[in-house]
């Protein structure tokens, strides 16, 4: 949890009130300059010339020992003792990061965290994300902790990185076919947006943080987080069974009417594809439960069921109307907010409907 220190570390620096940089000058460069002043003052005539010369020297070495260590900044809150007043805000802060439910996790405390983490990750996101899909992605973070807390942050990052691990499945043969993700796999903005600015929407709304959206709408803080993973999993559930279906899938077939297609046609589906589907939207929706952004086993079929029926609307409307004459604007991260949107719509009705919640 190295990390975890290091971002309340850093929150404690962003907070005005609980920390201040103080330069400070080691007593050692000030105890050199005292004996070179004195060993000048006790220099005889008689060795002026070499005195003078070695005095030189040790004043040049000590100023610049003294310019490093003013750029030693020492960070201590104003007032009392330092590192217990320092450890006991670091132990504030990451206890408020940990226990914060939703809608509790102050701003300044996402952008530190997401910083941190990002950078620790850089690496790593770098080849799973264009650079600038990396700062989208950080925004998009800085808004999840914010509204959810790190639980349901977690569930936008497991996403990534199972539907990153899936779009590498037989990546090669994939992109000698023609059919593979651009640029090796590596998302955009587009594609980050596309993906999740519907689950980021549910997330804001289930943390009223506005005051405004619950009492608006009607509907529950809880079932908007049910729309919210309702929504990652569909977009889970759609990249299972697009990667699953062209790399595994022996024959496909156009969803509307059971023609044989190519692999990557807009609006095919496959028996492989299919059943990836169910795993990827069940998936990610199991893990939403263990970590207990949604409480019940029902909430997690409503879910499931939910990406699953969603993703199979997206792939009627990519044989319908995708790359149809009046529809270039239906890109395939429209048609992607689109399928979460609806996966997040089914979710809702179904809890309040199904679940009473």
């Amino acid at each position: 949890m190295k990390f975890l220190h290091n971002a309340a570390l850093l929150i404690t620096i962003m907070t005005p009130d609980s920390a201040a940089f103080v330069t400070t000058i080691s007593s050692s460069s000030s105890s050199n300059c005292n004996v070179a002043s004195k060993s000048k003052t006790r220099s005889s005539s008689i060795a002026d010339s070499m005195v003078h010369r070695n005095y030189r020297k040790r004043r040049t070495t000590t100023s610049t020992s003294s310019s490093s260590t003013e750029l030693n900044l020492t960070l201590f809150p104003v007032g009392g003792d330092a590192a217990t007043s320092v450890s006991s805000s670091v132990s504030s802060v990451t206890s408020t990061i940990l226990s914060s439910d939703i809608g509790d996790v102050p701003l300044v405390y996402s952008v530190a965290l997401n910083a941190v983490l990002f950078l620790a990750l850089k690496s790593k996101l770098n080849t799973m994300l264009t650079p600038s899909g990396f700062w989208h992605a950080f925004g998009l973070g800085c808004g999840l902790w914010w509204t959810l807390g790190w639980k349901g942050w977690t569930v936008c990052v497991m996403y990534l990185f199972l539907g990153q691990a899936v779009t590498k499945l037989r990546f090669k043969e994939k992109a000698a076919a023609g059919i593979a993700e651009s640029r090796g796999g590596r998302r955009g903005p587009e594609n980050v947006w596309g993906s999740a600015a519907t689950g980021l929407l549910c997330a804001f709304a289930a943390s009223n943080i506005n005051g405004q959206v619950l009492s608006a709408t009607g509907i529950s803080s809880e079932l908007f987080i049910l729309g919210y993973v309702a929504s990652l999993a569909t977009k889970l559930s759609d990249t299972f069974a697009s990667e699953i279906g062209k790399g595994y899938g022996k024959t496909t077939f156009l969803i509307t009417n059971f023609k044989r297609v190519p692999p990557g046609t807009e609006g095919a589906i496959s028996a492989e594809g299919t059943a990836a589907a169910l795993v990827g939207g069940a998936l990610l929706s199991a893990y939403a439960l263990w970590i207990n952004v949604i409480s019940t086993f029902p909430q997690l079929c409503v879910a499931s069921v939910a990406a699953f029926i969603a993703t199979n609307v997206e792939s009627l409307i990519g044989a319908t109307l995708q790359e149809k004459e009046g529809f270039d604007w239906l890109s395939n991260e429209v048609v992607n907010f689109i399928n979460t949107l609806i996966g997040a719509f089914i979710a809702v009705t179904g809890g309040k409907l199904l679940l009473g919640m």
